[in-house]
């Protein structure tokens, strides 16, 4: 479906002062026009079409014969032709035309590829130089790409590919040639246009149309591919949708054979029937071979009605690739050089006589848009903002997606609540249909649209004599060749568009009388804008400048608009208020006083998107805060529109300033309609806000503590808030942890369990809550870590945990520091309700049991520290480096370092320590720990050092002569007689050792 508008995309318009009739004629970059004399002169004329007044002659240059087709390659600045004469058709390309302004310009012409080290003059300024590119068959058409300049020539089922090349043939001259690098042959498809463009091919037939790349594949297994035909044709082509039709005995000119149309993409394009096959010509690199990928394929029925006109009425016109570059890549081509430009996305465009199509070939294979045209179409040519249409008597333009569909390649987040852009099937528009007569050719760059007429000698005849001065504006020595009473009337115009702001500004004006009246309409036509706006920006030579700043301006203008329709106006796409509004730059202040503006007194009836805006903005905990005016104009609208959303409106920091009385009304008033725990907290924090904590304290007290906490589940702002990337406790959180510390650790740990809230964050938010200095550890927080430590499952978060509360068991141990508040867990809370908290092992209880008392809170500490070694999955590797701080000359620090230590295997070590500093321990360890493959340290480490300590009469002689008996015993009782004496000392008593030996004999007897 087309939408039709009366916009203005057409401005004013020169006539280009040709000597002679037109024939041909493109346009060389942003300021030439060359223009092809009609059959008979070979000659070309440049023009300079920069200026807005008049176009003014460059100069002139002659052809080897009639030109059948022309074009310029922006990159290399060179233009090709295909000429005639005398019935054979020549391939050229024309390098360093510019020259030609001078008017006695010398000419060189050469071969491509021959001569090449010869130091050509065309290097300098005043020498043309003409390449002539020989070819086997007739050349019927030709396209250069414009990222690299490489030239494709079609010839009957063939396609020849021409690489440029730059040669320095001197430090400072550099010479354009081209090498052919490969040849494609293609059966069954003669092409009738070719289009080339960053390896893409879209080539044409009368009523088919077929897109591929050329992609380069690495080796296979380092073998050459072989120097011949090298076939890429599609598995099973001789199945293909060609071979199904029929075979007739007639004659093929008795019937006319209409195949059934088809529409094929991506990889089904290869089972079109048309095989593609690479033939290497060797003067490419070895390291680069090329396959072929099939990406479109599109077959048309001719419309039956045209053939009372003429069969050649039906067949496809104006194909073309249309890139669209990386969004700031602004390097523009200079002459002689093509710098490298990302490629965003391609569109292939090609045309029946009554409707176009438009696809999307670069990332994604889509048909985007469908053109209908009004009359029949003579030719079409696609820019990134419109579409150019002629007809016999109408310049039509139409709008275009491919900024939509560009935008949506750059940046996959373009559809969020962040960002948007109006969809890539939005409706076409004609803008408008400009009447010129006898309308046959058109082209266009920037700015400008090219337009040639051709008008018959009735038509001249008809006119009135002030239209026909606008039309025929021939020198006076071509009317004196011959009358214009036999003569058509001809006339190339330069017709200057409509500026990008100027159009914009118009679109937005006309869309404001479809306010009230159409509203798709009125956001179809800001659509339009804002897609025009984008389309300008997107510009790869767009500059830093005052026209870009003025674009974005007009950018976010657009973007507020159509904010403005999406709240306003009761659509299906209402979430797109949002994404338009953020893009816009609007402040929520802004927003509403827009949205208050425009609304009727009498209605006070708010849309979905204005809700939806309104409600994520609130929830985004943006910077912004509103004034107590706007805060209860929000409460307002939320009490009509959503009750049940209050208690969430009222926790957005966006309404930090609203009257706390209002809001508690109500909230109040959503209580009586939809009671919940939400409800109730959001009013324990109103009635704080208004000095009112026995008000609090009534709130609370309506719930259990664990319904309350999944009340703070659902609304993790009634504790913390998020104010400019910082998390801010609130009055309830302060009041919470001055009054209930447990329900208020335990609120923390279930938004941590549920995702509201990271650890890291946690723990900054209670320090600020603490009021503790730097690098201080507050015990509300230490509590936070054991009741987290009780319930996280994360092998991540507990292997942390464990470092944070056993490095601060640590730090509080060392410094004999006492904590700021009561712990709300004892050591043995934590051993019978976390697993990770282990049962104390016997021989550290027995150590203990021999210090001298401390104070309660120090021996927690420990208690908890032992207990958390003593647990399953502590890692002590990550704490050893904090053990310096505890000293082992204390019975509290030795069992730190003997827990840590045989955690990690140094029994050795421990056995030495423990005799050292604290004998008493050593038989109650070693019954704990030397068992099953460490039993054999009883003998072979315990009993040497019981042995040798107690011959040297020590201070604890009495506790180790204790300790070796039961060593002893210990030994008698596991080994063998014979291996027994074997660990006795040489030099030991006999008479000491005689009781175990007995026993060790009895037990040997027994058994």
């Amino acid at each position: 479906m087309v939408q039709l508008y009366n916009l203005h995309p057409f401005g004013s318009q020169r006539v280009v002062p040709t000597r002679q009739e037109p024939a041909l004629f493109c346009c060389c970059g942003r300021e030439a026009l060359l223009v092809a004399s009609a059959p008979g002169a070979c000659r070309v004329e440049a023009f300079d079409a920069r200026q807005q007044e008049r176009c003014e002659p460059l100069g002139s240059f002659n052809t080897l014969g009639r030109v059948l087709r022309m074009a310029y390659a922006e990159a290399g600045d060179y233009v090709v032709t295909i000429e005639e004469k005398n019935n054979s058709l020549f391939l050229r390309v024309y390098v360093n035309w510019r020259c030609m302004s001078s008017g006695n310009s010398r000419v060189c012409v050469r071969i491509v590829g021959h001569n090449i080290e010869t130091p050509f003059p065309e290097a300098s300024k005043d020498q043309m130089s003409i390449i002539e590119l020989p070819l086997s068959d007739p050349p019927l058409c030709f396209s250069s790409c414009p990222l690299t300049g490489d030239l494709l020539v079609a010839c009957k089922n063939k396609l020849i590919l021409f690489c440029l090349k730059r040669l320095a043939v001197r430090p400072d001259v550099t010479v354009l040639d081209f090498e052919r690098t490969l040849i494609f042959h293609i059966q069954n498809f003669t092409p009738s246009e070719i289009a080339f463009c960053a390896g893409f091919v879209a080539v044409t037939s009368e009523l088919e149309a077929f897109v591929f790349k050329i992609e380069t594949a690495d080796k296979v297994s380092g073998i050459r591919r072989p120097h011949v035909y090298e076939s890429l044709e599609p598995l099973h082509v001789n199945e293909g949708l060609k071979e199904q039709v029929p075979s007739t005995p007639f004659e093929p000119d008795d019937f006319v054979i209409c195949e059934q149309p088809m529409e094929l993409l991506e990889e089904e394009s290869r089972r079109c029937g048309i095989s593609v096959t690479l033939e290497s010509t060797g003067l490419f690199s070895e390291d680069s071979n090329f396959q072929i990928r099939y990406v479109l394929y599109r077959r048309f029925s001719p419309d039956m009605s045209s053939f009372v006109f003429s069969v050649d009425d039906a067949k496809l016109h104006s194909l073309q690739l249309l890139p669209m570059y990386e969004i700031g890549n602004s390097d523009t081509p200079d002459r002689g050089d093509s710098p490298e430009q990302e490629l965003l996305s391609l569109f292939c465009f090609f045309s029946l006589p009554h409707i176009g199509y438009l696809y999307t070939i670069g990332n994604l294979v889509e048909l985007i848009s469908t053109y209908q045209y009004s009359e029949r179409s003579q030719q079409a040519v696609l820019t990134p903002q419109f579409l150019h249409v002629i007809t016999s008597n109408n310049l039509q333009c139409f709008t275009v997606r491919c900024s939509a569909a560009a935008a949506r390649d750059h940046d996959p987040y373009i559809d969020t609540t962040l960002k948007a852009c109006p969809p890539v099937s939005l409706d076409v528009c004609a803008l408008r249909m400009q009447l010129f007569i006898g309308l046959k050719a058109i082209s266009h760059f920037k700015n400008h649209v090219i337009v040639l007429t051709k008008a018959d000698t009735e038509d001249i005849t008809e006119r009135k004599k002030p239209s026909r001065r606008l039309l025929s504006r021939r020198s006076e020595s071509i009317k004196s060749k011959g009358s214009t009473d036999s003569e058509p009337g001809w006339n190339l115009y330069i017709v200057h568009t409509t500026s990008t702001l100027q159009l914009y500004k118009e679109m937005v004006d006309y869309s404001k009388t479809y306010q009230d009246v159409r509203t798709e309409s009125c956001i179809h036509l800001l659509s339009e804008a804002h897609l025009l706006i984008r389309t300008a920006l997107m510009d790869p030579d767009l500059k830093e400048s005052e026209e870009k700043e003025e674009l974005l301006v007009a950018f976010r203008e657009s973007c507020a608009l159509l904010g403005d329709c999406y709240t306003r106006f009761d659509t299906k796409d209402f979430h797109l208020a949002l994404p338009y509004y953020k893009m816009s730059g609007l402040s929520m202040t802004e927003v509403l006083q827009r949205v208050d503006s425009a609304l009727d007194d009498k209605t006070l009836k708010y849309e979905k998107g204005f809700i939806f805006y309104l409600h994520h903005s609130l929830y985004e905990d943006l910077e912004e805060e509103l004034s107590e005016e706007l805060a209860t104009k929000v409460l307002q609208i939320f009490h009509l529109a959503e009750p049940n959303q209050m208690p969430h409106i009222i926790c957005s920091p966006c309404l930090k300033n609203v009257c706390p009385r209002i809001a508690m009304e109500y909230l109040e008033k959503v209580e009586a309609i939809v009671p919940s725990v939400v409800v109730t907290l959001a009013k324990a924090s109103m009635a704080l806000n208004m000095g009112d904590q026995e008000g609090c304290k009534k709130e609370l007290d309506k719930y259990a503590e664990m319904v309350l906490v999944c009340g703070f589940i659902v609304e993790p702002r009634l504790l913390r808030q998020q104010i400019k990337e910082q998390t801010i406790p609130t009055k309830l959180a302060v009041y919470l942890k001055e009054t209930r510390p447990g329900f208020f650790v335990a609120s923390v740990v279930a938004l941590h369990e549920n995702n509201k809230i990271e650890l890291e964050e946690a723990d900054l938010y209670i320090k600020m809550l603490s009021m503790q200095g730097e690098g201080a550890v507050s015990q509300l927080l230490v509590d936070f870590w054991e009741a987290l430590l009780v319930t996280c499952a994360q092998d991540n978060i507990v292997q942390e945990l464990h470092f944070k509360l056993a490095t601060y068991y640590i730090w509080r141990l060392s410094r004999n520091q006492m904590p700021d508040t009561k712990p709300l867990k004892t050591a043995e809370d934590l051993i019978n309700s976390c697993g990770h908290y282990g049962l104390i092992f016997p021989w550290v209880m027995f150590m203990m049991s021999l210090a001298p008392s401390s104070n309660e809170n120090s021996s927690e500490d420990l208690s908890k520290l032992q207990s958390l070694l003593c647990g399953p999955s502590f890692s002590i590797a990550s704490i050893l480096p904090f053990l310096e701080a505890l000293p082992e000359d204390t019975i509290s620090g030795l069992s730190i370092h003997a827990l840590c230590s045989t955690r990690l295997g140094q029994y050795d070590q421990i056995i030495d320590k423990l005799l050292e500093r604290c004998p008493e321990a050593i038989i109650p360890y070693a019954q704990h720990e030397l068992k099953d493959e460490r039993q054999a340290l009883w003998w072979n480490k315990l009993l040497p050092e019981l042995c040798k300590r107690t011959r040297q009469k020590e201070e604890n002689y009495s506790v180790l002569l204790s300790s070796l008996r039961e060593t002893l015993s210990v030994i008698s009782m596991e080994l063998e007689l014979k291996d027994f004496l074997n660990v006795l000392p040489e030099d030991g008593n006999a008479a000491f050792f005689l009781p175990h030996l007995l026993q060790c004999s009895r037990r040997k007897l027994m058994t």
